[in-house]
């Protein structure tokens, strides 16, 4: 599988998602505008000595990611998905995508995606908008390892 992160913001999350790609060896792909540095030594400095062994990859847009992974499904995680990421029935070399932790994928974007390829991560309290996005990639991410019976 290969996690897609649109346009994501925090670097620290991005550190965090990319120590469990690492450690799954899960392809990470950024996709659009990054918002902090990933120089060599920004990494460095903010002690990811894991990065090495992080399979990652940048891409310009959307359609530059898909026109360089095709892959054969993508599934988006969104707070406003109708279908439980549980439901959906995750393949090896899907798309798992997030979007920014400020904004989500967007409407916009979501517009253009079939509704039923849109999943959340339940959240039971009202008063919680949304889970770390770092988060909700484990738990995407290994159930879709659990589905593939992954280590």
């Amino acid at each position: 599988m290969d996690i897609v992160l649109v346009n994501p913001q925090i670097p620290q999350n991005t550190g965090s998602i990319a120590r469990t790609c690492a450690a799954t060896q899960t392809p990470l792909h950024l996709v659009g505008k990054i918002g902090f540095d990933l120089s060599e030594k920004a990494v460095r400095r903010a002690g990811l000595d894991y990065w090495p062994w992080v399979p990652l990859s940048k891409h310009q847009s959307w359609e530059e990611y898909l026109e360089a992974r095709k892959p054969p499904h993508a599934w988006f995680f969104s707070k406003f998905g109708t279908r439980l990421y549980s439901d959906a029935p995750f393949g090896p070399h899907d798309a798992l995508v997030f979007g920014s932790e400020t904004k989500g994928l967007g409407e916009e974007f979501l517009s253009k995606v079939p509704a039923d390829q849109i999943l959340r991560i339940p959240i039971v309290c009202d008063a919680v908008r949304s889970l770390n996005l770092s988060n909700a990639v484990s738990i995407a991410l290994y159930e879709g390892r659990r589905q593939l019976k992954l280590d």
